[in-house]
């Protein structure tokens, strides 16, 4: 019989690897606890005409990577391609769009028919904050510092951010009118990607990595020439803020997102410890999709990062395990129920606890301890069990004389004692 095979751009998440995810998870979810940001949990399943009206028709996520099925119901429902729509749709559909302000984030699996490479498959994993209710300039400032300080406690290096302004909805409207313009001036000389998206998404060519259009697009007209005077007094609060803060940053004119719903702030967060500048964070303010989506006109800013560029970029430090406390060995019938008991006792006590099932000899035992890297270990065995004592001790020869204790099974207090002094002051 033929192996099954994982889909192509889907992978195994091993309990080796494991680790570094859940490592780098619990330091995200820490920073943005500290900054009073409050989870969201959304269905991966969506009725599609969410995205087809959230993101956009002409976008190429929903014309072209979007997992799109009928159910037995006959209606049409799309694996979730991103986090920003489900999030909206949830906050209108619980009563929530009408709250004043909400920081909110979330994380899980998302899904485009992608081509699979390094840090990109089908099925990916993202974390996103979004912030709904906020309007000042002061809010775009936060979010961007708040991603740019995640991915610094990380580690992560060679960190670059780029910043645009996409203005409002008749600013984009103008300057997407004199683009198309010139798009239609230059149109024999686009490659055929380009070509067909003039009439369609033609602010998406700005992303175009062909070498031939992108030197055609050294002439064309820039958004920010386009912006207002309240659109653009907003841009220069924001690069003016930055600058306060700290926060290096690049105007990137030709910036714009792939998503029809951004308005005014747009940026990217790169990194080039890949070898090549790799796109490690992304978002923008989306004031008018809200009400887009029938809720009320509320406005709003977000990102999200991809987790699996982060592990490739988060350092090996990420990958260790936390070590064990506790390593009990163990043999012999009587043995064996005291040490399941006491296994159980150490747990509750949050005490890291490996419990040997094996019934192999003490020796064998201590070489597997001694493999885990078990900072101490609990031996019982028949005389153990009779005289209902154990045996506790750290594991390392050095310490054999003072750091070890006989305890009752019944003595909580001198076990407690012991694990404090030796283990964990935090008991």
């Amino acid at each position: 019989m033929d192996k099954f095979k994982n889909l192509r751009g889907t992978f195994d998440i091993l309990p080796a690897q494991l680790v570094k995810w859940q490592n780098i998870e619990n330091i995200i979810k820490i920073q943005l606890s500290r900054s009073f940001v409050k989870e969201i949990r959304t269905p991966i399943l969506e009725m599609t005409e969410l995205f087809t009206r959230g993101i956009g028709e002409n976008t190429d996520v929903v014309s072209k990577e979007m997992y799109t099925f009928k159910d037995r119901g006959d209606r049409s429902c799309t694996l979730r391609p991103e986090g920003t729509a489900s999030v909206v749709r949830a906050l209108i559909n619980n009563g929530l769009s009408v709250k004043p302000q909400q920081k909110l984030w979330y994380m899980g699996p998302m899904f485009r028919y992608e081509r699979p490479q390094a840090g990109r498959q089908r099925q990916f994993h993202q974390f996103g904050v979004e912030f709904i209710g906020y309007k000042s300039y002061r809010s775009d400032v936060e979010i961007i510092s708040l991603a740019w300080d995640i991915l610094q406690r990380l580690g992560i290096k060679h960190l670059n951010l780029e910043i645009n302004s996409l203005g409002n909805t008749n600013d984009r409207k103008n300057y997407q009118q004199a683009f198309t313009k010139f798009l239609d001036k230059n149109y024999s000389s686009l490659d055929s990607d380009s070509q067909k998206r003039v009439n369609r998404n033609p602010m998406r060519i700005l992303d175009t990595k062909n070498k031939d259009t992108i030197q055609i697009l050294k002439e064309a007209p820039i958004l920010v020439d386009f912006l207002c005077d309240e659109s653009l007094e907003r841009y220069c609060q924001i690069k003016k803020q930055l600058k306060f803060l700290k926060i290096p940053f690049e105007e990137n004119y030709k910036l714009v997102r792939g998503l029809d719903y951004y308005t005014h702030t747009a940026f990217e967060i790169t990194s080039g410890a890949l070898g090549s500048q790799a796109t490690v964070c992304g978002g923008g303010r989306y004031d008018n999709l809200i009400k887009l989506m029938g809720g009320n006109e509320t406005p709003a800013i977000g990102f999200a990062i991809g987790l699996e560029r982060l592990i490739i970029l988060a350092g090996k430090e990420y990958e260790n395990d936390r070590l064990v406390d506790v390593y009990l060995v163990n043999k012999g019938s009587s043995a064996e129920n005291y040490a399941i008991e006491l296994t159980r006792k150490l747990r509750k006590l949050n005490i890291f606890t490996e419990l040997d099932t094996s019934g192999t000899s003490f020796s064998k035992q201590f070489k597997k301890a001694n493999k885990l890297n078990a900072k101490s270990v609990i031996v019982i065995g028949e005389e153990e069990a009779m005289k209902k004592e154990f045996l506790i001790r750290l594991f390392n020869d050095q310490y054999k004389e003072n750091k070890e204790k006989r305890i009752s099974f019944d003595d909580d207090y001198e076990l407690v004692k012991w694990l404090k002094t030796n283990l964990r002051e935090d008991l």
